[in-house]
């Protein structure tokens, strides 16, 4: 066995986990908790972050339309803090109601945001526009299921909503749903892990790539919206480093946890 200790809130708590050479599922060993990016560590994280409370409330936004909005305006290629301006402008421009127009929406859009002090223009206008007109007319009187795999394969059918992005509105609505958001952050730790074959792609592959993260995420008692918030946020602080330290990022401590640690 091998114990993490760590303090949280005043007070020193410890974590048994499995030994290290303990396969969590077939092919797939713990590893060490202090040993970045294996299961034990994932579990180690999650451990902490849970008992401190975070990772527990993702919301965007204050509604389901607010949180589509919010989704929607973000996404692939777009930066947070970008994505996040053009939701805000979007919402307090009154513009997140049915029956506004693409036109109404590219206009506020086009024009330059200020991040972190520089000026930003939106990309993707008049494509993600159009989109969210769409999105707005077809959610009202929209009512969620309750299951929330079919509500999220409802949102996949709203214009410009992919698997991805309609898992990331549930996740938001429902920390504790079982849907994965398959980025390319969660991608390549799955593929490191050993989890996800290198052939599969969330383009055609999506399902079987939730489906095996939901069981990695279970085999290590971490709730699966914990955990892709979790690894999202890990692996983006790391591409970070990775661009400002190469070529020396290999020799480097990554991820410096606040744990003490004994075997």
């Amino acid at each position: 066995m091998q114990t993490m200790y760590a303090h949280i809130a005043g007070e020193l708590r410890e974590l048994t986990l499995p030994p290290v050479t303990q396969e969590v599922l077939p092919g797939i060993q713990w590893g060490a908790f202090d040993e970045l990016m294996t299961p034990a560590y994932w579990r180690g994280q999650a451990w902490q972050h849970t008992e401190s409370g975070t990772f527990c409330d993702f919301r965007l936004g204050r509604s389901l339309v607010e949180e589509v909005a919010a989704c929607l305006l973000g996404g692939w290629g777009m930066p947070a803090e970008l994505a996040l301006a053009a939701y805000s402008r979007v919402r307090e421009s009154d513009l997140l109601r049915a029956g506004v127009s693409a036109d109404e929406l590219e206009e506020v859009l086009s024009e330059p945001f200020m991040v972190r002090g520089r000026s930003r223009k939106y990309r993707f206008v008049r494509q993600k526009s159009r989109y969210l007109s769409g999105c707005l007319q077809r959610l009202a009187g929209f009512t969620p299921p309750e299951d929330d795999v079919a509500f999220r394969d409802l949102l996949n059918e709203l214009p410009g909503i992919g698997l991805k992005t309609a898992s990331w509105i549930v996740r938001n609505m429902r920390p504790k749903s079982e849907v994965a958001i398959l980025d390319i952050h969660i991608l390549r730790v799955g593929r490191h892990l050993g989890l996800f074959p290198e052939s599969w792609q969330p383009e055609t592959h999506y399902r079987q790539l939730e489906a095996s993260f939901i069981q990695f995420a279970r085999a290590i008692e971490v709730s699966a919206a914990t955990l892709d918030g979790l690894m999202w946020d890990h692996m983006r602080q790391l591409s970070s480093i990775l661009r400002k330290t190469r070529p020396k990022a290999e020799q480097l401590d990554l991820f410096s946890s606040d744990a003490v640690s004994v075997h």
